[in-house]
């Protein structure tokens, strides 16, 4: 039995035209969800001197496709799992759980 497919190269030119047409769209969406994630974190970030807080930050890489959330302090490892000596307090994680789905709902609504 021989399997031919037909129109690969066709498809493949097609889809990175696609994708070139849509990179303005996806690049705003990445950047608002990437800022609205971060801001979740510093809503939900447990405060006593603030630095944990100031120290979140937003970084848009990847020619606008990607944006990293980091907590920079030191100890916000500490803050987000806890240690035997103190419970942990999630930040990260649940605002990451929250944002997620809708960033997907708004990617999703650009390919449709």
């Amino acid at each position: 039995m021989n399997v031919r497919i037909l129109g690969v190269d066709a498809l493949s030119k097609a889809l990175k035209q696609k994708s070139r047409n849509m990179t303005p769209a996806i690049q705003r969406v990445v950047r608002k969800h990437g800022a609205a994630l971060q801001q979740k974190e510093m809503r939900a970030v447990p405060v006593d001197t603030g630095t944990l807080k100031r120290s979140i930050t937003l970084e848009i890489s990847g020619n606008g496709r990607a944006a990293t959330v980091t907590p920079l302090a030191s100890y916000s490892q500490y803050v987000e799992y806890g240690t035997r000596y103190m419970n942990a307090q999630p930040y990260v994680r649940p605002s990451y759980n929250a944002q997620v789905t809708l960033f997907k709902a708004d990617l999703n609504n650009l390919v449709k």
